[in-house]
């Protein structure tokens, strides 16, 4: 089969498409073949050396996948070959084939395309797992969200709104701010021209956070009362000064998670409460992937460029 391959640590020009030996299934993996990836900033930070896939997981970059099941090893329940899904990856989504965990493969879910799903796994596993199982986001609450026209963002403010939260946003341009309202959110604050902290102070019951280390003062701000943060990015930094007063004054939280390097019986738990909370709104067209576009897998290395850009909205899918 063929893949993109990291031929060593640089940027985007260091991805090559390649042959590499057809993968095979062990005891408990089926492998998908590929209809579609996505790209994520985790595959941006292993291609420049900074993010290596957990042990024994694929060198060939790719953390979300959709297509068919072509073949299935041993002790694998329920899944058989010609089923239509879609599935998280530790690596390996940028390629023809895949092998990959039982528990972490899903129905593609009804009511898109079978290459839309392969911008779902990623992000609809980190909003329900951060701020649905972890922050406990409730009907009524206040979610912030950081980002929020990135494939993260653009799925958090569906699915808080669905459950019916009201959601506030922060984007780096008019352009953005004005789609995620129309994805739902109820207000949102430019970061280049404007200071969410000030204009969300105490108002966010949960905030979803992808920056780290710059906003943390910023979102003790934000936060109201019995509000809990949650991290799951560094783009701002990996060390802040955190106010511990300021924290018990509000009774506050703060978490910080990773999804990639799970055990695979966490992740599948993770993929099941997707299964059961998020593909139904996605059936009834309540929560829907965001495609920016559409690119060649080949070409992976235009879509790492586009992303590093920051001026797209959504998912950008490398399809075959």
């Amino acid at each position: 089969m063929r893949a993109i391959v990291i031929s060593e640590p640089g940027g985007p020009e260091v991805l090559a498409w390649q042959e590499v030996p057809d993968p095979r299934p062990a005891a408990g993996e089926v492998v998908i073949e590929v209809t579609a990836s996505a790209v994520n900033r985790a595959d941006l930070l292993q291609r420049r050396g900074f993010y290596p896939p957990p042990p024994g997981a694929s060198e060939i970059p790719g953390l979300e996948c959709s297509g068919t099941i072509i073949e299935v090893g041993e002790n694998v329940p329920r899944l058989a070959p010609g089923d239509r899904v879609c599935a998280l990856l530790a690596g390996g989504g940028y390629a023809e084939r895949v092998a990959v965990p039982w528990q972490q493969v899903m129905p593609a879910p009804e009511g898109i395309a079978l290459d839309e799903a392969a911008g779902l796994p990623e992000v609809a596993c980190t909003v329900w797992s951060n701020v649905f199982m972890t922050a406990r986001l409730r009907k009524g609450e206040t979610l912030l969200v950081h980002g929020g026209a990135s494939g993260i963002g653009t799925l958090a403010v569906q699915l808080a709104k669905a459950y019916g939260s009201h959601v506030l946003v922060t984007a780096g341009s008019a352009g953005k701010l004005a789609r995620c309202l129309e994805l739902g959110a109820d207000e949102g604050v430019n970061y280049r021209e404007e200071d969410f902290a000030e204009r969300f102070e105490g108002r966010a019951d949960v905030i979803l956070d992808i920056i780290g280390a710059k906003y943390l003062p910023g979102n003790l701000r934000a936060l109201a009362t019995g509000g809990r943060l949650v991290v799951i990015g560094m783009q701002g930094g990996a060390k802040g000064e955190l106010d511990l007063g300021a924290l018990l004054a509000k009774r506050a939280s703060v978490h910080a998670a990773g999804l990639r390097n799970r055990p695979v019986d966490d992740k599948g738990v993770v993929c099941r409460g997707v299964v059961d909370n998020v593909w139904p709104l996605v059936t009834a067209g309540a929560v829907r992937p965001v495609v920016h576009e559409r690119i060649p897998l080949d070409q992976a290395a235009r879509a790492h460029r586009m992303l590093e850009e920051g001026e797209h909205i959504g998912k950008l899918l490398l399809v075959r």
